[in-house]
């Protein structure tokens, strides 16, 4: 047998040996592929708008105080393909020091875009491109987890689930902390699995780090700590005879989770400012002392931009978010929001296994005590229970991290449903339900492509996709690049408009945008472009008429003659274009 001959027969035997690890890695393949190809047809949405320049700026300076709202995972990630782009940059000491931190945030990134405008598609581009490995390190470590609770078919099954679904499709290539809070509490469960099977200080060490890893990717991740203590709590209760190593673990558990959410911050923890005085004076007028004593405490272990961050999401949780659901109006939302969400948002094939696969995991952890099932169940029940206690009701996104759990769990019921072989016929017909399963959500995948990001499910056929949900569920600014074409495909250099972050990227794809909400002007432009959140109008701004500022209700409806018109032309299902005139 000759060199190519013996070649090609270990090929043979190593597919044959791996599989599905092979067809894994054909799945996120072709999953790559088609974010790549939407994130080349897409703009940027408007967080990105902030998010992008700060991720260059933190690379650039370590310095973590612009948008500091929102841990650095995401930030690092798209900031290092940025370190080759080289773009221009304004120096951080002509940010005025004077002004607001929101003020030197907005001034900073505006700077960042028009200083690029010649390179504003490429720096775009390859700031998401991170994000994109980071999804499918995501759906590598679903496979993994699957593999390790049901074996390798249900982790691939579990993989083809989680590569199909728009939601995680939309949000896969987004410059922001979603998909890096999905992967940190993912790594944290899986982490907790692994030491939970063979206790040692190097697996707790390892549990610690993915809980840094998850704190660094959203800081409501914060929810990963009362779990890790809970755990080690009952672990302490239940095996007295192992007091003195378990409480060592739990040690090295928390010195490794400080030491990576410090090494997040490239060690750097800097002194309180008297903007961050300023700032806690006027968010917690009534607990000012109290919480600069508690920053000023946990800044000792802990970076002072991360207790900030955490600080400034509680106090956005307490005003609450302007948002919709179901034609009603709130400031503070509803408990049901993220189950309405989730049932009008995902496939139904992957919602009719999520709500099954819950029942079956129950029904085994009940009736078969097959408890290492509960590093599912709990975490996420925990999870699904601090969103629905949540007043931020402003999009499904916030629920990602919940996803995973239910990728894992409709693997393993897929898995089990063909497992069954009482008979031929019966095999036969669960067969058919796992391939109409799969095929259904492709089809779903076909039809949605490439806007997954308003994407809604037959349930939502009634009524147009705005009335049902707003915000980010329905419109984020990335159809802008799209909105521009078909603007200057008719000739048009201007638009009255009124979009999610198109207020800034529409001219930068050579179209005027006049906002909707200004006084008319004497030559009004002939196209009107309203986004679909604007459209529903949760989103729109307080504004003036006639000296005094509007009322909430007349606010909402700014735009109700239009929810009566019928439009041009539907830009990737969130844009409403509207011809004013000839």
């Amino acid at each position: 047998m000759d060199d190519a001959a013996r070649n090609f027969e270990r090929a043979r035997l190593a597919l044959a040996t791996y599989r599905v690890e092979a067809l894994c890695a054909g799945i996120l393949l072709a999953m790559s592929l088609n974010l790549v190809a939407v994130t080349a047809r897409k703009s940027i949405t408007a967080d990105e708008l902030v998010l992008i320049p700060a991720a260059y700026y933190h690379l650039v300076t370590n310095d973590f105080q612009l948008v500091s709202e929102h841990p650095p995972l995401c930030k690092i990630l798209a900031g290092l393909p940025l370190l080759f782009v080289q773009p221009n940059e304004l120096a951080p000491q002509q940010i005025n020091p004077s002004s607001t931190r929101a003020e030197r945030e907005w001034s900073y990134s505006m700077r960042f875009w028009e200083d690029n405008r010649a390179r504003f598609d490429t720096i775009s581009f390859w700031a998401r491109m991170p994000m994109i490995a980071l999804t499918l390190a995501l759906g590598v470590l679903i496979f993994f987890f699957a593999r390790d609770l049901f074996g390798p078919r249900a982790a691939l099954l579990a993989v083809a689930l989680f590569a199909l679904e728009p939601t995680i499709l939309a949000h896969a290539r987004v410059v922001q902390t979603d998909i890096p809070a999905a992967f940190g509490f993912l790594l944290s469960a899986f982490a907790l699995h692994r030491y939970l099977r063979a206790p040692n200080w190097k697996l707790a060490c390892g549990v610690g780090a993915a809980a840094g890893v998850a704190l660094l990717g959203k800081y409501s991740m914060i929810i990963v700590g009362p779990i890790l203590f809970l755990v080690f709590l009952v672990l302490l209760w239940r095996q007295p005879h192992r007091r003195a190593a378990l409480a060592g673990h739990a040690v090295a558990a928390a010195l490794a989770l400080l030491l990576v959410v410090n090494a997040g911050y490239f060690f750097h923890n800097r002194a309180l400012t008297q903007t961050d005085s300023q700032w806690v004076a006027t968010s917690f007028p009534t607990s000012t002392t109290t919480v600069l004593t508690s920053v000023r405490a946990l800044r000792v272990v802990l970076p002072a931009d991360f207790v900030m961050g955490v600080y400034w999401q509680l106090h956005h949780s307490r005003d609450g978010h302007a948002a919709s659901l179901l034609g009603m109006y709130s400031q503070r939302g509803w408990w049901y929001y993220f189950p309405v969400a989730f049932a009008l948002k995902t496939t139904i094939p992957f919602l009719l296994c999520s709500l099954i696969s819950i029942a079956w995991c129950a029904y085994r952890l009940i009736w078969k005590r097959e408890w290492r099932l509960l590093v599912l169940l709990v975490p996420f029940a925990l999870y699904t229970v601090f969103m629905v206690l949540s007043p931020l009701n402003i999009g499904i996104r916030y629920y990602l991290p919940a996803y995973s759990f239910l990728f894992i769990l409709s693997g393993g019921l897929l898995n089990s449903l063909l497992s069954k072989n009482p008979t031929r016929r019966t095999r036969l017909a669960w067969v058919s339900v796992v391939v109409i399963a799969l095929s259904w959500m492709c089809l779903e995948t076909l039809r949605a492509y490439p806007n997954y990001t308003p994407y809604m499910n037959q349930l939502a056929s009634s009524r147009p996709h705005w009335w049902y949900l707003s915000d980010s569920n329905v419109e984020w600014g990335d159809e802008v690049k799209e909105l521009a074409a078909y603007l200057q495909a008719r000739g048009e250099t201007r638009a009255q408009a009124l979009l999610l972050g198109g207020y800034v990227t529409l001219g930068f794809y050579g179209v005027n945008y006049v906002d909707a909400l200004a006084e008319p002007s004497e030559s009004p432009p002939r196209y009107t472009a309203l986004g679909a959140s604007f459209l529903n109008g949760s989103t729109v701004p307080f504004y003036n008429v006639d000296g005094k500022r509007v009322s909430d209700e007349a606010r909402v409806n700014t735009f109700d003659s239009f929810r009566h018109r019928t439009p041009e032309a539907v830009i990737g299902n969130s844009i409403y274009v509207y011809r004013m005139h000839d």
